[in-house]
């Protein structure tokens, strides 16, 4: 005849295993969601790489063309460089920039050169060129967005 203890002891040992094999279960079918959606996400963040850099290769100054020869027309700075290297409109930006009192604003540089401010059209394309500027060091531009002349 069987101990009724030792029948109690095994049946609860028994159920440990079963409820570790269901918590498992679970946490593999857990797992395998979560691989799934990182796949998906591994996918849609290669075609986002992919379109970004098609932007931005497409946004890229189009080089102009000195003696048959591509040349950037808003070159970097360097110390050697001078402002008579830019484009007329970019030196008029330049000079703008320099009239000002101090720190200025793409809306400041706009009045100072005649261009209708208050047309966000006529704007923009300021602001652009001043940011192109700026990334090639010509100008300063701080964080608080206004452009001063570099020292």
């Amino acid at each position: 005849m069987l101990d009724p203890e030792l029948l109690e002891w095994i049946t609860a040992r028994r159920a440990e295993p079963d409820e570790l094999e269901e918590q498992l279960a679970k946490q593999l079918v857990e797992m395998r969601a979560e691989r799934d959606e990182l796949t998906v996400a591994e996918r849609v963040l290669d075609r986002v790489s992919v379109q970004l850099a098609d932007e931005r290769a497409s946004a890229a100054p189009a080089p102009g063309q000195v003696g048959g020869r591509p040349v950037m027309l808003i070159p970097h700075r360097t110390p050697d460089m001078e402002e008579t290297m830019l484009p007329p409109d970019y030196q008029r930006i330049l000079a703008a920039v320099r009239q000002a009192a101090g720190p200025v604003l793409a809306r400041q540089v706009g009045k100072i050169l005649g261009v209708d401010v208050t047309v966000r059209a006529k704007l923009e394309p300021l602001r652009g060129r001043l940011v192109r500027l700026a990334d090639r060091g010509w100008p300063r531009k701080p964080p608080d967005s206004r452009f001063t002349t570099r020292l």
